[in-house]
């Protein structure tokens, strides 16, 4: 059965966590567009900063979760710097961590 997009975040949402802030990508606001593209999930996405030192961690995890999870989809990631990232993009109980209402 074919993926939906909430599904992907959902996944996303519950195996990848920013190692420095402890947070889950799509709460942070990182995933901007999910695509679901005959046998293929695209997945947009950028990081709180260009110099984050996470840069490569982040998205080839997000492309091997998604791999495992759903078996016989390619997988892309694309590494997006526009819009660019702010602490509005993050979720209400995200920004509640923070203090950041």
């Amino acid at each position: 059965m074919k993926p939906s997009a909430d599904e992907v975040r959902a996944v996303l949402r519950d195996r990848v966590v920013d190692p420095e802030l402890g947070i889950n990508i799509v709460d942070l606001g990182l995933v901007y567009d999910v695509q679901i593209e005959g046998n293929r999930i695209v997945v947009d996405m950028t990081l709180t900063t260009p110099a984050c030192p996470l840069a490569a961690l982040l998205p080839s995890q997000v492309e091997e979760v998604l791999r495992e999870k759903f078996e016989g989809y390619d997988v892309e990631v694309n590494l997006v710097w526009e819009p660019r990232w702010t602490p509005e993009r993050m979720s209400e109980e995200a920004r509640a961590m923070f203090g950041a209402r």
